[in-house]
């Protein structure tokens, strides 16, 4: 059997807020397979967000153990958990982060440049990246004068830049109306069937999570598929 993309053994993640530890995550076995689209539902507040900061190496588990393609993420170094996170997982937040001194191009292309890439060819992977959001006509343009959907559509392109086998996604249309961001999911999707990325999706959108391929729901630290 081909190992999946992630493998979670009875991770659980507890904070301490004044006299009380509170548990987000509660011995939570998973398994996220490459190619699939993953969608995670559940109230505000109950570790949605969490759950992504362990999947992307920001945050650490209070215990259990999360494996990425087979490697057990506990025995990375800093400096390994950093350059997992630069070429191979893709981030996309509720807000696009977008830098209002800088053109497209140059919002899309700062973090292959911040990571020492030649600017030229910063600038050339990051045309292509705007051309798989379509938004290769925006490249010059500054980026204040971009739509909600536009500079959601940046973000994406900033994200897949490197061409990570995953995208964790939170909230990703939360902050569009109801066409803006049916537009960026299926902009998603098309990142999913077409370029075989991997999505994990944070999502309140019922419309956007039922067009994924498996959804769960985050209640009371447990993870539960909804069929």
């Amino acid at each position: 059997m081909n190992e999946p993309l992630y493998k979670l053994d009875k991770l659980s993640k507890s904070f301490i807020s004044g006299p009380e530890t509170v548990t987000v995550l509660d011995r939570v076995d998973l398994r996220i397979e490459k190619g699939q689209a993953v969608a995670v539902q559940g109230a505000s507040g109950c570790g949605k967000s969490t759950l992504l900061h362990l999947l992307g190496t920001l945050d650490d588990p209070t215990s259990g153990r999360i494996s990425f393609c087979g490697r057990d993420l506990s025995t990375f170094s800093p400096v390994q958990k950093a350059g997992l996170r630069r070429t191979e997982i893709g981030f996309i937040f509720q807000f696009h982060h977008l830098l209002p001194e800088f053109n497209t191009l140059e919002n899309v292309a700062m973090p292959a440049i911040i990571s020492g890439e030649n600017r030229k060819k910063a600038h050339e992977a990051a045309r292509e990246a705007l051309a798989q959001v379509g938004l290769e006509h925006k490249a010059r343009q500054n980026v204040t004068t971009l739509s909600g959907g536009e500079s959601q559509r940046a973000a994406v392109a900033r994200a897949i830049l490197p061409r990570p086998g995953v995208l964790l996604a939170d909230e990703p249309t939360g902050n569009l109306d109801e066409t803006k961001g049916r537009e960026v999911g299926d902009l998603l999707l098309y990142l999913n069937n077409e370029l075989g990325m991997t999505l994990v999706v944070v999502t309140h959108n019922l419309e956007l999570a039922s067009r994924m391929s498996i959804n769960y729901e985050l209640k009371s630290g447990g993870m539960y598929e909804l069929k």
